[in-house]
């Protein structure tokens, strides 16, 4: 799959030279109270291989996420069916390292990953998922134009959805 660029990002998929950049945002537990920490290089590994390899089994993965002005890893994320929780379908996902929150970049990402599965995948609906105390997720989810559905218990988190009619009106405005 060739990179989608947004204003400030490249979004390609996963290369195992991005394994240890993307270990360093993931095994920070300042960074990762709400999302998946990974405890070692293995696990962090798994996480990705198994991410990326459902490109080729439902047409798409998530992206790491790279700064237009650098190419520097800030985070990762965009469409996916959870290979570990594949019970939900399709969601959108992200992280991003610390120095690079609060810049409006995971709203940009949300945004690139609606307009590609809306747009280019003609999906109908997209979820996503938050822990309650993630404030700063639920707000991209809502400005992205996401409603709350309900609480899941089993995952701890709520759940968000958005469609292709709701969105494509909010882009009309």
């Amino acid at each position: 799959m060739r990179p989608l660029e947004t204003a400030r990002l490249i979004l390609r998929g996963f290369e195992p030279e991005d394994l240890e950049h993307l270990f360093r945002i993931q095994n920070d537990r300042d960074a990762m109270p709400l999302a998946f920490f990974a405890n070692d290089l293995d696990e962090c590994r798994t996480f990705h291989e198994m991410h990326a390899a459902q490109r080729a089994i439902v047409g798409f993965a998530p992206w790491v996420v790279r700064l237009k002005a650098t190419s520097q890893i800030v985070g990762w994320g965009g469409l996916l069916i959870d290979p570990f929780e594949p019970g939900w379908s399709i969601e959108v996902a992200y992280f991003f390292d610390v120095a690079h929150r609060r810049q409006g970049l995971a709203s940009e990402l949300v945004q690139a990953s609606l307009m590609h599965g809306f747009d280019d995948l003609a999906m109908d609906e997209i979820g996503a998922f938050a822990r309650p105390a993630n404030t700063p997720s639920i707000g991209v989810l809502e400005k992205a134009g996401f409603h709350f559905v309900r609480y899941e218990p089993k995952l701890e988190r709520n759940r968000y959805l958005i469609n292709a009619r709701e969105w494509r009106m909010r882009q009309s405005v």
